[in-house]
């Protein structure tokens, strides 16, 4: 079994998530496995914003992210749901520490395209704090947030931030926890899971509307960790009980991205 993993949970499912999945972490971590999670927050930030009275503006799906934007987004991913997420796993009986990018410059980004304001791109991840809170027995819990060499903060796609941590921490398994049982397509008028999919396969599925909408910056992020020594992307439903423990065990659940040439035999 793969020693280690990174998981990123999306801002949508962390209000949902039941309590036996923080259980699934703990046990995890007892069983020796190095658990490192990325979390989003993007719901809870919108909501924020709009309690603020500011109107969330996106691009393509992407969040613009200006000067008042980017100071609530600090404030609800390192002060709420990182907070938050920290909180059930201690409740679970395990322990963790929240971090964000900034944190020993943790995350390293560069300007992103500048008509979405303060949205970085990730130039380096070093992961010397991460690696460290991990060797102290704690489950590093990360806030996508990043810094450039001036100081200047950023707010980082969290499914990016996710691929990129795990490049850096060495993993070979990244799994994205999201609401739904991984990549469907209708077959013989039935949703179904695809298993497993490569770069050439999302392509056509894309191409073809059959990923859509939110899967798609998803499998794109999937992809990218695979160009960062990622072996395999999981997307899976964090509300089925026991999930993670069967990833961690290579049972085929949800679906897994792989690199091109890997894919199984159906």
């Amino acid at each position: 079994m793969e020693k280690q993993v990174v998981i990123k949970c999306g801002g949508s499912t962390l209000e949902s998530l039941p309590a036996s999945f923080y259980k699934d972490i703990k046990e995890l971590q007892d069983e020796g496995m190095a658990v490192t999670i990325v979390h989003g927050g993007g719901p809870a930030i919108s909501a924020t914003l709009k309690q603020m009275g500011i109107e969330p503006h996106f691009v393509d799906g992407l969040r613009v992210t200006d000067a008042a934007t980017l100071q609530v987004a600090q404030m609800v991913l390192i002060g709420q749901t990182n907070k938050q997420v920290v909180t059930r796993i201690q409740v679970a009986g395990g322990q963790a520490a929240g971090i964000s990018g900034i944190d020993g410059a943790t995350i390293q980004v560069v300007q992103g395209p500048e008509h979405l304001g303060f949205v970085g791109d990730i130039h380096h991840v070093d992961a010397t704090l991460i690696t460290a809170l991990g060797d102290a027995g704690f489950i590093p819990v990360i806030a996508p947030l990043g810094i450039n060499e001036d100081g200047q903060i950023y707010n980082i796609n969290a499914d990016t931030a996710a691929g990129a941590v795990a490049g850096a921490v060495g993993t070979k398994r990244l799994i994205m926890v999201t609401d739904v049982p991984g990549v469907m397509q209708d077959q013989d008028g039935i949703r179904q899971v695809l298993p497993e999919l490569d770069k050439e396969k999302i392509m056509e599925l894309i191409a073809e509307g059959i990923i859509y909408g939110g899967m798609i910056p998803k499998v794109r992020a999937a992809l990218d960790a695979l160009g960062n020594n990622v072996e395999e992307v999981w997307i899976i439903n964090g509300y089925e009980p026991g999930i993670l423990k069967k990833v961690a065990a290579g049972e085929a659940v949800g679906t897994k991205i792989v690199k091109e040439g890997k894919v199984s035999a159906q």
